[in-house]
């Protein structure tokens, strides 16, 4: 089974519903953004960090208008310093490849070790755009809806202001 469909199978066994965009491999929001895939609904933007020590890993989803600052986005984390995960960190924990990086893969995230952590401003959010594992499509939810995959998952959620 592809990682594609274990997003569906997912979805469709947690009974959320959803619409799905296929369109040409992105690997940034501004590729994306290219396709006028965005004006269906938010296309977040998400950061895979680690800190110093490679102890803690972090899935940041925050608004892709906002830039983050890694020194407060530390401080409001309470770890050490944060930098991005390398290539190989990021397909051992969420079994993805640079460009696909999303929230739905926490579902490769076996041992729930992953801390998923929303820009406050999603919150409420009833269309966000997410790759379904695979960056030729994005898949549209609610953030009510992604925070469930993600719970049901049992990763960490935590909450940031950027």
């Amino acid at each position: 089974m592809s990682n594609q469909e274990r997003v569906f199978q997912r979805l469709n066994e947690l009974d959320i519903e959803y619409c799905l965009t296929n369109h040409q491999a992105v690997f940034t929001i501004e590729d994306i953004n290219k396709l006028s895939v965005s004006k269906e609904g938010n296309i977040p933007k998400n950061l895979f960090l680690r800190d110093s020590k490679g102890k803690r890993h972090f899935l940041v989803v925050m608004d892709q208008h906002k830039k983050v600052n890694l020194k407060e986005l530390q401080d409001q984390l309470a770890c050490s310093r944060l930098s991005f995960a390398s290539e190989n960190r990021l397909a051992k924990f969420l079994g993805l490849t640079k460009g696909a990086v999303t929230p739905l893969g926490v579902i490769n995230d076996k041992e729930a070790i992953v801390e998923v952590v929303f820009d406050i401003d999603l919150i409420g959010e009833e269309k966000l755009g997410v790759h379904p594992n695979d960056n030729t499509a994005t898949v549209w939810l609610s953030y009510s809806d992604l925070k469930t995959v993600i719970e049901n998952n049992g990763n960490a959620i935590g909450y940031v202001i950027i």
